[in-house]
């Protein structure tokens, strides 16, 4: 068995906030440190860090975890460590000793009702602040006796994330009590001492600026807020009573922000005015004087403006400095890539390019400025694309500059070998290219592109219709050519009743008869769009080939040229026609398939064991396999966009760069507090995972996170706890069909109801049927179907298919459907076949089913057109 070689982590190392920091809490002294080194909450948190925790190995793992396909219920998934809080009865004496008492006695001194009282009102309110604060401390401490492993207050907060990682967006918590008693102090005569104090702390400070005694105005002073969101620059601030710590750190802007600050008595609008004079006269004389890190510390941190901070350092050529500022504070992307980009850092400024979908716009904005860098950017962005097989985004990348297409001529002629629409797109721009007119070469390619053009056959899926649309955008170079496809191409229009679609369709039919044969375009009428029979009533439905085929199928997929990708374990991968015929063979054993966005390209996995897979690169327009890696991950993404894989390692996420020579992580994500449940579902624009979190309650959290690509940006994670405790309240949780989540964000479970049993309304179920539920943070939806399902539901993307028996037990028979539904949007019955459940794959605008008994059908996305139907066999 091959051995998997480490991960090497590439990561791009990201500042953690300072939160101890940020709320006032000075560093612990030594003394602290001794008594928390060995408690066993210390060795808890220490042993849940994600440095530190073993590697998720099958061996590890509880039996029936992901690699059975079921989750399981061991350690690997249920995170029980919980934050130490006190019980709402101590938390109600707290608040009545620390603030009902004192808050009581002053207003009944003053009222005047305790003039006659021989005690101190004064000595009693001390008192029961005092008793309040050695109750907290003493049922914290019996609550951290009986907790055990959890962790509190801050530690909790700023516990280590994945490098790289995006955390669950949690807000920090704020110290609620004294944020009350400071308000309340305020309120009472003590305030005048704390105003006198806090003007004298305003005085030095003017005064310390005033005569440019620098390092002491920057280390004393007070960060603002921004006032155009409300906010400070770390986040909502509290009220205290205290002072600005001094600063001790260096003198230079922090790359990434700090946690939630306070407020207090002299942040009014009127100080916020006087104090953003004195910080921007200050940056202006550093700025001049030459002390630039210091100006740049007073923009970012002090004045919460670190755009300016940025174009303060860029202007003096701390380039390395800039882009580190720009990405920690999270400014635009491109602004990001531009910084990077000059500062050296190409292949940094690649990956966050693509990361953060950047390309295009970090080039119009260095063009601007740097026309010569712009250019190398628009190479390096067509290189990317090229070593991710997107052959067309090569072409994109670069066309906008003449000079820079016949660097692509190659990646044409590619994308013309992968047939269908990509040919179609690719065919225009060969020809547009003068240098192939010049050398001869247009001759073959114009002909290729007239027989597309007066073929016959479904105009999508030949490309007819794209290529059309793509002559009437770009002319050929040479005048005759030009003149004779865009003939053919508006006689093709003609014919198929329009260009495929789209809101510009008439504009661009009358740019193709405007350069066609004039005796010929006279002639031709504006295209009539064919109109689409709908089904009516029941869901299409369609059958699979009777007879089992003679290879077994466990992944496939119908590509944009018609032909189809098919994995069959031990006897490798095969390209096959629509009519079963085999196009390409290739001895690479191949269990499943990980799809490329863009359709240039394939990874064939292999499974080697438990949690242990083989991948090899497939480029489908040159038709070779490269062997890549061996790798240790439990589940894979279905697709990927040629560049970044998806994969479930380690209770996490991580993504894993396939353009290196060897595993390389460039982003993760969950682990430590946060693990992930089952597998990973994704689309080009998202993904989503069921996420098990710990919480404030005893019970763990369960939800379904919901991230936008390629910047890993967490847009939802609602709750499905109520939704999976009542199915399994009602199953054997060992007989339940393992739920799956959707990318658009919800959970499917499944509940079968064999008939004789109770179902959820309290009556006897008369025939089996099985309930689908989906679950999201919109209103639940249902779908109840004929069957009983024993597997829980095959997904890609929002497409799902669920598999039942059919009533005479000889056949499989799919009810599918997109996202939550009322009725299914197709059915498929599969004769003669058991077991297995139907498998479901959306790409290039079809979806495609199979069967490991040898089945493949494919349908149009709406189902009501079959575009293949084959057995797989040996020839």
């Amino acid at each position: 068995m091959p051995e998997a070689p480490p991960v090497e982590d590439s990561v791009p190392a990201v500042a953690r906030p300072e939160l101890r920091a940020a709320a006032g809490i000075g560093p612990s002294s030594e003394r602290a440190r001794r008594l928390t080194a060995e408690t066993r909450s210390a060795r808890g948190r220490r042993a849940r860090r994600p440095s530190d925790r073993p590697s998720d190995r099958p061996s590890d793992r509880p039996s029936g975890g992901p690699s059975g396909g079921r989750t399981g219920s061991g350690a690997a998934w249920w995170q029980t460590a919980r934050p130490i809080a006190l019980a709402p009865r101590h938390a109600a004496v707290v608040v009545v000793l620390l603030m009902v008492v004192p808050l009581l006695f002053v207003v009944l001194f003053g009222l005047g009702l305790l003039k006659n009282l021989e005690v101190d009102p004064g000595g009693i309110v001390y008192a029961s602040i005092a008793a309040a604060l050695a109750y907290g401390a003493f049922f914290g401490r019996r609550a951290a006796r009986d907790g055990g492993r959890a962790t509190t207050g801050h530690a909790a907060t700023a516990a280590p994330a994945p490098a790289g990682g995006t955390r669950a967006p949690r807000r920090a918590r704020r110290p609620w009590l004294g944020d009350l008693v400071a308000r309340f102090t305020l309120r009472t005569p003590a305030a005048h001492l704390l105003h006198r104090r806090h003007a004298r702390y305003l005085h030095d400070l003017t005064r310390a600026f005033e005569q440019h005694r620098w390092d002491d105005a920057l280390r004393d002073a007070l960060p603002l807020a921004d006032r155009e969101r409300g906010d400070t620059a770390a986040g909502r601030p509290w009220f205290s009573l205290a002072l600005p710590k001094r600063f001790t750190g260096q003198l230079r802007p922090t790359p990434r922000r700090g946690g939630p600050t306070a407020t207090n008595a002299i942040s009014g609008r009127t100080v916020h005015q006087h104090l953003t004079g004195l910080y921007r006269d200050a940056a202006e004389r550093l700025e001049r004087q030459g002390r630039f890190d210091e100006a740049a510390f007073v923009l970012a941190d002090l004045l919460a403006a670190p755009a300016e901070a940025v174009a303060l350092l860029d202007r003096h050529g701390r380039l390395t400095q800039a882009a580190e500022l720009a990405e920690g504070r999270e400014l635009a992307a491109e602004l990001v890539v531009r910084l990077w980009w000059r500062a050296g850092e190409r292949a940094r400024a690649v990956r966050t390019a693509h990361r953060r979908g950047a390309f295009a716009t970090a080039v119009e904005r260095l063009s601007a400025t740097d026309p010569q860098a712009a250019r190398e950017l628009r190479l390096a962005w067509a290189e990317h694309c090229r070593a991710a097989g997107d052959r067309l985004g090569a072409v994109e990348a670069v066309w906008p500059d003449e000079a820079l297409r016949p660097s692509v001529a190659a990646d044409l002629r590619d994308a013309v070998a992968l047939g269908g629409p990509t040919r179609g797109r690719a065919l225009p721009h060969l020809l547009a290219l003068p240098d192939l007119m010049a050398l001869g070469s247009g001759t073959a390619t114009r002909a290729l592109a007239r027989a597309v053009l007066d073929g016959d056959g479904d105009p999508n899926a030949t490309g007819r219709s794209v290529l059309a649309a793509t002559l009437a955008r770009l002319p050929a170079a040479d005048p005759a050519t030009d003149r004779e496809l865009a003939t053919a191409a508006a006689r093709a229009a003609v014919r198929d009743g329009g260009l495929g679609g789209g809101v510009a369709e008439h504009s661009l039919f009358d740019r193709l008869r405007g350069r066609a044969d004039p005796l010929t375009a006279a002639d031709l009428p504006r295209p009539r769009p064919r109109p689409t029979p709908r089904p009516g009533g029941a869901a299409p439905g369609h059958t699979a080939v009777d007879r089992p085929g003679t290879l077994p199928v466990l992944d496939a997929a119908l590509l944009a040229s018609g032909s189809l990708l098919v994995a069959c374990g031990q006897a490798g991968a095969r390209l096959l026609a629509p009519d079963g015929r085999t196009r390409a063979h290739w001895d690479t054993p191949t269990d499943r398939l990980v799809l490329a966005d863009h359709g240039g390209g394939a990874l064939l996995v292999t499974d080697h064991g438990p949690d242990l897979l083989g991948l090899a690169h497939l480029d489908l327009a040159t038709r070779t396999v490269r062997p890549w890696t061996t790798l240790r991950a439990r589940h894979l993404a279905p697709s990927y966009d040629g560049h970044r894989l998806i994969a479930a390692a380690d209770g996490g996420i991580v993504v894993l760069d396939t353009t290196a020579p060897r595993p390389v992580a460039v982003w993760r994500e969950l682990g430590g507090e946060e693990r992930l449940l089952g597998g990973i579902t994704r689309t080009a624009g998202g993904c989503a995972a069921l996420v098990r979190s710990s919480s404030t309650a005893r019970t763990p959290l369960t939800e379904v996170w919901r991230w936008d690509l390629p910047g890993w940006e967490l847009r939802a994670r609602p709750r499905v706890d109520d939704a999976l405790t009542d199915l399994l309240s009602r199953r054997d949780p060992d007989g339940t069909p393992e739920p799956v989540v959707l990318a658009a964000g919800s959970l499917l479970t499944v509940d079968p109801l064999p008939s004789g049993l109770m179902d959820p309304d309290g009556g006897i179920a008369a025939a089996d049927r099985t309930v689908l539920r989906w679950t999201s943070d919109l209103p639940e939806a249902e779908l109840t179907l004929d069957g009983t399902a024993v597997l829980g539901p095959a997904a890609d993307g929002d497409h799902w298919a669920l598999t039942v028996p059919t009533p005479d037990g000889t056949g499989l028979r799919g009810y599918a459907g997109t996202g939550p539904c009322s009725e299914p949007g197709l059915t498929v019955l599969v004769p003669n076949a058991a077991g297995d459940r139907i498998g479901v794959r959306r790409h290039a605008g079809a979806v495609t089913y199979w069967h490991r008994s040898g089945r493949v059908l494919a349908t149009s996305a709406d189902g009501t057109t079959l575009l293949a139907n084959l057995r797989v066999t040996v020839r």
